[in-house]
């Protein structure tokens, strides 16, 4: 490895420094301490609580996929043994509460209604819930779903984004007859029109950006709590995001946040895809509220597919123009992404600013980016891994991959050639990169996977099989918002730190731990790490768009800090001596041009909640941080792929696969490294296997992991991971995000190198996922 901070990741946790000494904890490779519970099966899980007169509530959903309801029989799911209730749109609307999940309107050309919790008088995705049955038991709440009856009046449905916009197409929305949710545009039109009529060359591309389900070990859960005497719901859930949830769901069901509660306890896997508010738990709690029992609400896998958020989907056309001399002119970049048939929080707003990305690592003086968000008769779309980067960066990273092979030019130095060198820089686009070395993250990871070597390998090998090497540069913005982190240390010198961020599998436990221990010069394990729960914690945004250690890590950073101080000064008050004489190292205060006496840690925390409270000071020894972060943090990197492609099966082995990233400061490399893999493993899986295929009618034909094909660990090569360490100036952890980097990366760098090794044929493109019978066919198509 070359990264700068790495330090030896079998470092004794225990010795957390001091607060003003040299020794840090942070950038060491510390064990997660989250790990043990979760492979043990100590970890608590949504489905995992129970409770005394648990109900269970099931969905009856719709088989079509665009309809009139015209009428819902329940009678037989209501005598079905166990069952006590079963609910449809009118109880809903008989009722005060609004019963529809709520979403941004911001920027829209259109005025949609939100998701309702239950169809009201019309579906318009297959597996809509339409009744919601509660029972004793979770198999007869199903039996009973399935009982309801359903008459409906079939619609025809569109699915493609591009077919919708048609004169022709079913509408879905009255208030948007060409079913566009939102238009948006980035950059100079004109600016950009001129540059591409000026270049020496222009290369076009229409680009498939395959749509995704989220696969997460654990499907989206709930359980929901009505106190009657207190007039208040608890709701557990597997949420990124407890008190964005808590305000959801405030709106959808008529209370003020502060009469709800909202817990996550673990997490298995969110993506994004447990960000957003969802029927499931919006009904668990309205049934908890009308039945006074708690309501268990745990979606089948099946129902996960079916009816939980997808990601991407995106259909562009685009055109890079180059001189002569391989300097990039100007970017146009045209794209219908498809939303779905609802919008979810704000969904239908997200692709207006994915073109803030598409500049790439590169200098490119213009730029124009116009997007349409497309309503479908299709599951709605909302952020996965990445939301939006992704889409960006394969759209730069294929034009300039394509540039490269109009001009015979190695693809390296093409981008060489138009790297950003000077920082802050402002791309055509409007995004502000804080800073960054990418020549030499392009260089060393050139290096690390024998660019050059590579490039001079034959055509084919021994076996026949066609040979290739791609590379993919990114940029990522990560951060933003506002995070709470409180820091308090208890009379014992113990310290528990809370965060608004939610942790599922980020490793928050150790990495805020480690930030503390440093702060306070404290032993890292004293320190107690809690998220999830709104009661505990004042405000948060949660843990999505790699934001997590640059918004929550500084808030507990400068929370720690602030504690700190008011030790000092406490000690000041113990030792009698002046504040400014006051040393604190090695979890000791001193004072030794006054006095040889000294004060631990603890000691002086014991005194901050009695007798040692000087005059004019509140007792008590903790501190509440809201971090915001005014600019964006942009981590950058360069992946580098090699394969070998069978012509006659379409088969493709990644032979290696090396990735270089630079987060910034690493405040646990192995954690960083953990993310990575992750990403790169979910990349490959957009890149070569995972596709959701609708039918014509709507249907979605990809409803089970039989016919979705997510990969496994042997479709995932080893990850040779190197970094730079180029801080950012943004904060003063000099941090940046890196839970999506290799979901940026790894689809263009995959997909590059494919068609790199398939050149010799002529083919120059293969839309995603590369299956074995996506690139046979191309192979065949090129050889007629």
């Amino acid at each position: 490895m070359t990264d700068d901070a790495q330090a030896d990741p079998t470092a004794d946790a225990g010795d957390a420094g001091t607060a003003d000494g040299p020794d840090t904890l942070v950038g060491e490779g510390v064990d997660r301490r989250e790990d043990a519970a979760l492979l043990t099966g100590d970890a608590t899980f949504t489905d995992d609580i129970d409770h005394p007169d648990l109900a269970y509530l099931t969905f009856a959903r719709s088989e079509a996929a665009h309809a009139d309801i015209e009428a819902v029989d329940t009678a037989a799911a209501e005598s079905t043994e166990g069952v006590l209730a079963v609910y449809t749109w009118d109880d809903i609307a008989a009722s005060d509460v609004p019963g529809v999940l709520p979403i941004s309107t911001h920027g829209l050309d259109c005025d949609p209604p939100g998701h309702p919790v239950l169809a009201r008088d019309r579906v318009r995705y297959q597996g809509q819930p339409i009744a919601a049955v509660v029972a004793d038991d979770r198999y007869r709440a199903r039996d009973a779903a399935d009982a309801v009856e359903v008459t409906a009046d079939s619609r025809p449905a569109v699915v493609d984004q591009r077919e919708a916009r048609a004169e022709a197409a079913p509408t879905l929305y009255e208030d948007a007859p060409d079913n566009v949710a939102a238009t948006s545009e980035l950059g100079d039109r004109e600016a950009t029109d001129d540059a591409l009529a000026d270049a020496d060359h222009t290369v076009e591309r229409d680009l498939t950006n395959n749509r995704l389900i989220p696969t997460a070990l654990e499907p989206r859960a709930a359980v929901a709590r009505w106190d009657a005497g207190d007039e208040r719901l608890t709701v557990e859930l597997t949420s990124q995001s407890p008190h964005g949830h808590r305000g959801k769901l405030s709106t959808t069901l008529g209370l003020p946040e502060s009469a709800i509660r909202v817990v996550a306890p673990s997490v298995g896997g969110g993506f994004g895809h447990k960000g957003h508010h969802h029927p499931g738990e919006a009904a668990a709690a309205f049934a908890a509220m009308d039945l006074a029992v708690p309501v268990k609400w745990t979606a089948t896998r099946g129902e996960n597919y079916l009816a939980g958020a997808h990601g991407r989907d995106h259909r562009t056309t685009a055109e890079l123009g180059v001189d002569d001399d391989g300097t990039i002119r100007g970017l146009a970049v045209e794209t219908d992404a498809n939303v779905g048939a609802y919008g979810l929080g704000g969904s239908l707003g997200m692709p207006g600013w994915y073109g803030s990305l598409l500049s790439s690592q590169y200098a490119i003086p213009a730029i124009h980016c116009e997007t349409r968000a497309v309503f479908t008769n299709t599951a709605p779309i909302h952020s996965y891994r990445g939301a939006g980067r992704p889409e960006a960066n394969y759209v730069a990273e294929r034009l300039v991959d394509a540039a490269a092979r109009e001009l015979g030019v190695d693809p390296a130095e093409l981008r060489r050639r138009n790297q950003i060198a000077e920082f802050p820089h402002e791309t055509a686009v409007g995004a502000t990169y804080d800073s960054g070395d990418y020549g030499r993250g392009l260089d060393e990871a050139l290096d690390a996977a024998g660019w050059a070597d590579l490039r001079d390998r034959p055509d084919r090998d021994d076996d026949g099989r066609y040979l290739g090497v791609g590379l993919a540069c990114y940029v990522e913005s990560t951060g933003g918002g506002m995070e709470s982190g409180v820091v308090r240390a208890h009379p014992d010198g113990t310290v528990t730190v809370s965060a608004g961020t939610h942790s599922h599998g980020q490793g928050h436990a150790t990495t805020y731990a480690q930030i503390v221990a440093d702060e306070l010069g404290v032993d890292y394990d004293a320190i107690d790490v809690r998220e999830g729960d709104s009661d505990a914690i004042p405000q948060g945004t949660g843990t999505f768009g790699s934001r997590s250690t640059i918004t929550g890590g500084n808030a507990v950073a400068e929370s720690a800090r602030a504690v700190r101080e008011t030790a000092r000064e406490l000690a000041a008050n113990l030792l009698d001596a002046p504040e400014s004489a006051v040393e604190y190292r090695d979890g000791t205060f001193s004072a030794p041009d006054h006095t040889a006496e000294t004060r631990a840690f603890a000691d002086v925390a014991e005194a901050a909640y009695g007798w040692g409270v000087p005059e004019g000071m509140d007792p008590g020894l903790e501190a509440t941080t809201f971090f915001e972060q005014d600019e964006t943090a942009y981590t950058f990197g360069t992946h580098v792929v090699s394969v070998a492609v069978d012509p006659e099966t379409g088969a493709v082995d990644i032979e290696r696969y090396v990735a270089l990233d630079d987060c910034g400061e690493r405040v646990n490399p192995t954690i960083v490294e953990g993310q990575i893999e992750g990403g790169v493993a979910q990349g490959i899986g957009q890149a070569r296997y995972e596709a959701a295929v609708y039918a014509d009618d709507g249907s979605l034909e990809t409803d089970s992991m039989l016919d979705y094909a997510v990969p496994r660990s042997f479709h995932v090569p080893d990850i040779e991971t190197e970094a730079t360490v180029t801080p950012s100036p943004t904060n003063d952890l000099g941090v940046k995000g890196i839970g999506e980097a290799g979901t940026i990366a790894a689809p263009p760098a995959v997909v590059n190198a494919v068609c790199d090794a398939l050149a010799p044929l002529g083919i120059d493109h293969v839309d995603m996922p590369l299956t074995g019978e996506r690139v046979r066919s191309a192979v065949r198509d090129a050889r007629e």
